[in-house]
């Protein structure tokens, strides 16, 4: 046996661990900042984005599960824990996407537009920077452990870089510009994403019942 590799593999099984555990915990800040700047500003953009993020840590929270089964003993089926918890996060994915839509068109009949998206432009130059580190960390670990569960890990993180330049560019527009339309637009652009995901999330559980049951 190559002891080389194991230790190798331990390593990087360590270091997926810590990524994902990074990953609830930076979703988790940027969701509580998100929603109190977005709530007090009226940024509907911000606050959508910070929901997201909440959504998000219910999908870490299946992926850390399935690491810890997955490198405490690689041969054991399938939780069921999984495929609930891509469920709800599927849910609750389809769940902002009705909001941001619905809070979209109240925002365009009643004209109402942002007191100011500093907040969004801080918050989502933050998070690409923590979420570009993210994507490319996981991405490199998953393909050293040749990993599919850890590269469409990395695959999210990624739709949360473009949800991040979708947030900084109708923030730093509309602060350029003051045409509130763009708010909507940011947000409606987010809801797009999060329907993205929600639907990935329902074919992802899909396959990890399909697992359970053989």
């Amino acid at each position: 046996m190559d002891t080389h590799l194991f230790d190798n593999d331990r390593k990087f099984m360590k270091i997926a661990l810590w990524l994902s555990a990074f990953t609830i915990l930076a979703n988790l800040v940027e969701g509580g900042f998100s929603t109190f700047f977005g709530a007090q500003d009226e940024t509907l953009a911000l606050f959508g984005f910070g929901i997201d993020s909440f959504v998000e840590v219910i999908s870490a929270i299946g992926i850390t599960t399935m690491l810890v089964r997955t490198f405490r003993n690689p041969d054991s089926p399938r939780s069921s824990f999984e495929g609930l918890a891509l469920k709800m996060t599927g849910v609750g994915f389809y769940l902002l996407t009705a909001g941001l839509v619905a809070s979209s068109v109240f925002s365009l009949i009643n004209r109402q537009h942002p007191s100011t998206t500093v907040g969004g432009i801080i918050i989502s130059l933050i998070s690409l920077s923590v979420m570009i580190f993210l994507y490319l960390a996981k991405m490199k670990t998953g393909k050293e452990l040749n990993s599919a569960a850890i590269i469409s890990d990395a695959n999210c993180t990624k739709t949360c870089i473009y949800m991040s330049v979708v947030l900084l560019v109708s923030s730093l527009t509309f602060a350029l510009t003051g045409f509130g339309l763009l708010d909507v637009l940011g947000a409606l652009g987010i809801a797009w994403f999060a329907f993205s995901e929600g639907r990935e999330a329902f074919e992802k559980a899909e396959g990890v019942e399909e697992d359970c049951c053989k």
